[in-house]
């Protein structure tokens, strides 16, 4: 079954699907959202947000910022896809989507960082069939046993 997914610069109307979406992947308060998005809203930064749409259903969003006193290298910060939506490609045609944007504005580097516990094995195997190398990890610093675990990807 092929899905018909439209990839676009996340809008101020998007809000609350967006957070719905932050809701059921758990990715962090829903309620926090609006401060995270203001300074791309109001465009006072560089930070990357961006929308996935099956028809009119939002079912994904990314947010990206550039890496501070970097050249071109790039920090995906989350990645929500709906849980009903998962395993339908929507999460690598997200990936691809960034990458060439960034590739395509002369950006060098996109790492990700996520959990290094047996609950984000999923995660991490998404990220490494992506392409994503593990470059480096320091173990506990989320939690004891969270180790944080850092993805390399050359554009």
């Amino acid at each position: 079954m092929t899905i018909e997914l439209t990839i676009r610069p996340a809008e101020r109307q998007d809000i609350a699907a967006i957070q719905s979406v932050a809701d059921n992947a758990e990715l962090f308060p829903p309620e926090m959202l609006e401060d995270m998005m203001i300074g791309y809203l109001d465009r006072t930064s560089n930070d990357l947000w961006f929308v996935a749409l099956t028809g009119d259903r939002l079912v994904g969003f990314g947010f990206c910022e550039p890496e501070r006193m970097t050249s071109g290298t790039w920090n995906l910060l989350a990645i929500g896809i709906l849980d009903d939506c998962r395993g339908q490609g929507i999460g690598a045609a997200m990936m691809r989507h960034l990458e060439d944007r960034l590739r395509t504005a002369g950006e060098r580097i996109l790492i990700v960082e996520t959990l290094g516990t047996p609950a984000f094995e999923r995660t991490r195997s998404f990220y490494r069939t992506n392409g994503y190398v593990e470059e480096a990890r320091i173990r506990e610093f989320y939690e004891p046993g969270g180790d944080k675990v850092v993805y390399w990807k050359h554009l």
